[in-house]
């Protein structure tokens, strides 16, 4: 049964991969395009940004990692999206507090954080401001992610199903320990993300 809910959590999040990539890999080969002119070392970092962020989720979706390589991962995301985004996409990235040998399951924090700016930030034309907080509290690892309500104040049903993702791979890896919950109003939507603490043991 177990090994049945894992192989179905894999596709999902195959599946998950195989939405993310062409849509985010057409936006940011435009966007090194565009800088290989003016700004031929800005071309080079993105492009080896971009590489380091299509290896990270090529990554068994059971397989727990480093926390570390997660939030590099997810910054260097951020990081893509800024290049293309100008100063529409204003991030606060607040993760000291995290506990430095923490585990997470690959590809949690960036399909959050897509959806973000897929729904929070692009579709606005002023942009807005995107809010990431991480700490620990008690033995667990909290960490949440603000960005302002879209134009119509709802989030997508693309967005749902990335939730639904991430929740159902959180039961498989953590039972009841873990959780994603999230709460969405006229303003803004914040998707707060709970693990129980589990420390690297190679380190």
């Amino acid at each position: 049964w177990r090994a049945q809910l894992l192989a179905q959590s894999e596709a999902r999040v195959q599946a998950l991969q195989a939405r993310i990539r062409p849509h985010f890999l057409f936006n940011s080969l435009n966007t090194i395009a565009s800088l290989i002119h003016d700004d031929p070392a800005g071309a080079e970092r993105a492009t080896e940004d971009l590489a380091d962020i299509f290896r990270g989720s090529m990554r068994k979706a059971d397989n727990l990692i480093n926390l570390s390589e997660e939030l590099d991962l997810a910054w260097k995301y951020l990081q893509m999206e800024q290049r293309r985004l100008g100063s529409r996409l204003e991030v606060e990235w607040q993760v000291n507090e995290l506990p430095e040998w923490a585990m997470i399951l690959p590809l949690t924090l960036q399909p959050l954080l897509e959806n973000a700016v897929a729904h929070g930030i692009q579709p606005r034309v002023e942009g807005g401001k995107l809010r990431v907080y991480g700490r620990k509290e008690k033995e667990n690892i909290v960490i949440t992610i603000y960005n302002p309500a879209g134009p119509d104040g709802h989030i997508s049903k693309g967005h749902g199903m990335a939730l639904e993702n991430i929740r159902e791979r959180l039961e498989l890896a953590f039972g009841p320990s873990a959780s994603l919950i999230t709460h969405e109003n006229e303003e803004q939507f914040f998707a707060v993300l709970s693990l129980p603490y589990v420390e690297d043991t190679d380190h």
